[in-house]
Order: structure tokens, then sequence, then C-alpha cells
């Protein structure tokens, strides 16, 4: 990518010039602000998906108090040509390519004459993913990054997303357009993001000036968990899990399951008795955050999200991902399993708690999907809709696709004998847990045991 300075001619394409018209209105004194550009286009064979990332210095507020910022805004998530070269064409009513541009507000430092373009790499980091796996963003999405954003030593290594405080959403003739804002935080606030929800945690930083405040600008050099600041946060976000739940529906992982019932079988061999011959999907819960990267390896962002680019077409995020099978309906049957084995790295393993304390116990269900090739393992409580197992048939598969019913009981049960994983100190690996009058195993594996095989 290179840095330079752009003007608007007359020949703006409709995209460029929408996005561009809305820019200026925020900052009409810097008509041409310095942008990092990709060196060759996307359109044309390139890495990069943002053809440009503008780069603005924003001057604060007094009401409310908003320090010196510096403001980067994407160009290239939406649909900027309306000629097809990226974007299938949109209409004025329907979504602008994925429908939204990401933003980052960087906290600027006294000595800072310019501002920096690592923000400019992190934001086509996201947008590789997003190309990738045809996955929207959404407003309270959050993404494990596991590494200071900006490359150097720093206490904030994640991220959640929001929508620009200042930056309105926009009709344009090739469609509309959302601007979501990408908010560093540290690993407590993050962890607290999966137990509770995105939205609620960012309403709690905002309303301390020193982890965002109103505007949730990022500040690299910021040393203290908002917990650490204000003790009482974390009692807020207690009682909204035991009163509401979690919100995360799923995340990628490290991760398989094997069928015990059937010697040498694993969750990509599939041949047993049939159940029925297409699974109805599960209840679908549409403000669901997305699922979460385990991973921060970026030589290869299309297997690091979701559901590695299964899904056809373009679909948010936000949708409920476990609802969807990860192989063709029609191309295999569903099968009843008497026994089964779940294995995890340590860090997904980490995550059961949450998973049933979080949701199913409060009645829903959560997905672990691999990384690492098609497996997924979904566990299911009671009441939710479309599921294919339930207390007669507690596990069953589609495919690589594994669902576990897990009642009340058994739920609180699990919880007890995982309770290590809720304060680990140092868990010692492998470390398996067993439920053998319920035909249920959990291992948690050192990283080497996903590693594929050498050829």
């Amino acid at each position: 990518m290179a840095s330079e300075r752009r003007g608007v001619g007359v020949t703006t394409p409709l995209g460029l010039q929408a996005i561009y018209q809305e820019c200026r209105r925020l900052y009409p004194s810097q008509p041409n602000p310095l942008q990092v550009t990709a060196i060759v286009k996307y359109w044309l064979g390139g890495p990069d998906p943002l053809d440009y990332v503008s780069m603005y210095r924003c001057p604060g507020a007094a009401q409310p108090t908003v320090p010196e910022h510096w403001h980067y805004i994407s160009l290239g998530l939406s649909d900027l040509y309306g000629d097809g070269r990226v974007h299938p064409r949109g209409a004025p009513d329907r979504p602008s390519g994925f429908g939204f541009e990401l933003t980052f507000r960087l906290k600027k430092e006294p000595d800072e004459t310019g501002p920096p373009t690592w923000p400019a790499e992190l934001m086509q980091a996201l947008a590789r993913y997003v190309f990738h796996s045809e996955n929207t963003l959404c407003a309270g999405d959050h993404v494990s990054w596991h590494a200071p954003l900006d490359g150097n030593e720093s206490r904030i290594q994640h991220m959640l997303l929001t929508s620009d405080p200042q930056l309105q959403p926009l009709r344009t003739p090739l469609g509309t357009v959302a601007f979501l804002q990408i908010v560093g935080v540290c690993q407590e606030e993050l962890q607290a993001a999966q137990r509770w929800n995105g939205v609620g945690m960012l309403h709690l930083l905002a309303s301390t000036p020193c982890t965002g405040g109103a505007w949730l600008i990022t500040d690299m050099r910021r040393g203290e968990s908002l917990f650490e600041i204000n003790p009482t946060q974390q009692e807020r976000i207690e009682q909204g899990v035991q009163t509401e739940g979690s919100n995360l529906s799923g995340v990628s992982a490290r991760c398989c399951w094997e069928d015990e019932s059937l010697p040498g079988a694993d969750g990509h061999d599939i041949g047993s008795p049939i159940l029925d011959s297409i699974p109805p999907r599960l209840g679908a819960e549409g403000a669901e955050a997305p699922w979460l990267r385990l991973d921060n390896s970026t030589s290869n962002e299309s297997q690091q999200w979701g559901w590695e680019g299964q899904r056809a077409g373009r679909r948010s995020v936000g949708e409920s991902e476990a609802s969807v099978p990860p192989v063709p309906h029609e191309l295999v049957r569903t099968r009843t399993i008497a026994a089964v084995s779940l294995r995890f790295n340590l860090e997904a393993g980490l995550l059961l708690p949450l998973a049933l304390r979080g949701r199913i116990l409060h009645g829903r269900h959560f997905t672990f999907k691999s990384i690492a090739g098609d497996a997924a393992i979904t566990m299911v409580a009671s009441g939710v809709e479309g599921a294919f197992v339930g207390p007669e048939c507690p596990y069953a598969a589609h495919g690589p696709w594994l669902q576990i019913f897990i009642p009340e009981r058994f739920a609180r049960r699990i919880l007890m004998d995982l309770q290590e994983l809720v304060t680990p100190t140092k868990i010692i690996l492998p470390r398996e847990f067993n439920w053998p009058d319920r035909g249920l195993s959990i291992h948690l594996l050192p990283e080497q045991a996903f590693d594929p095989p050498l050829l």
C-alpha cells in the first residue's frame, strides 16, 4: 500500500462520490486528506480489498469531552464504481456491496504530525475476512486478535465494532452504506463482551473517558482495563450474564469430534443409521453476535473465520450462524450417535463454561466451528426450535455437523466438573473430562494435536 493525497473530480464514481461528500460534511477544511491506497487494486488481482483508506485529523469536541484524534475511513467494502468490477450491481434500496465501510478513531499523541498508517493494514485484514467469508459485520460484533493492534507493546489486542458516532448511513444510487467503527479493547474487556454482549460492553466503555469515552476512541497507550479503572463495572457484567445470558452464539475454533460408538469414525466419516434426510434449521436469533476468531495468523484469512466461505452469497454474521449446516442438505443425511468425544484446544475449551452458563442455561444454542475443516459442534438446550436432537436422541450428526442436546440438569453437572476452567491457573494438557453414563467425553489437547499430518 502507498500513501497519497487525492482530489475529487467531476468523474468520481458514484459510490466514491457519496462517501467523499459525507466526509466533506464532517471535515470541510480537509478536502484532500492523506490516503493509504492499494498499489494493485483488488479488481486487478491485488491482495487488498480496500481501494483506499482516508485519514482525517479530528479536533474532537468540548461537549461531550472528546480528545483530538485520527479518523480513518475505508473505501471498498461498499460498491464504489457501480460497474460490477468488484461487487454485483446494486439498487438504492439494497446494501451497496457488503453494505458498510469500516472506520477507526485513534487518539492523537502530542508529538504526532501525521496519522500512523498501521490502522489501514488492520482494516485491510478485516476486509480480507469479509471478502473471503462473505460474512458482513454488525455493531456489537467482536474480534479476538491476540496481538497488539499496532504491532508494538500494548494491552489493546482485540476489537469490538460499533456504529460510527458521526458518519451517517448513506442511501446512494448503488445502495445503502453504514459506517462501522473499530474499537480497540484489552483481553478482559473482550472476555466480558463474550460472556455478556458486545453492545453492553461498548456502553460501559463509552461511559468512562479513559476507555474511549462517548466516541469510543482507541488509546493504544492505555495500560488499564475498564475493570481495573472501575471495579464496580465487573458487577454489572456478572449481573448481565446472570439475568440475560450471552449473545455470542458461536466461535471459530480448533476443534473436532469423534463418534465413539463407531470405531474408526470421526467427524468427517459419516455413515450410520438414518434419522431423517433433511435437518431443520435451529431457531434464528437475529440480533446475536458472530463467530469469534481464535487464530491470529494473517497468512490465510479465509481459514481463520466463520464458515470459511461455505455459504453461497452474502450473509450477515448477525444472523444465527448455527442455523446454517456446513454442508448442503441434499448431499448428506442425519444419523444418530450413541457416544461422542469432543476435542478442543485450550483456548476453545476455556469457552465451554461460557457456552453452558451464558447460553445453554438460558435456553439457547452454541456452536464451535472448526477453523481447519468442515467439522462443527452445536450444543443445544431444551426448547431450541428446529434442532434434530432431543431427550430421546441426544447426539446426532448431519455430515460433519454434530448436535448435542444438553438438558439443564446435565449442563449444571458439566459446569461443576469444568470448574477448573472458570478460573484457570495452570492446566496441564492433555486434560480429559468424562461422563460415561451420558456417553460424552471432552478432551483438551495441545495445539499440535490439531496440526495437519505431514505428507
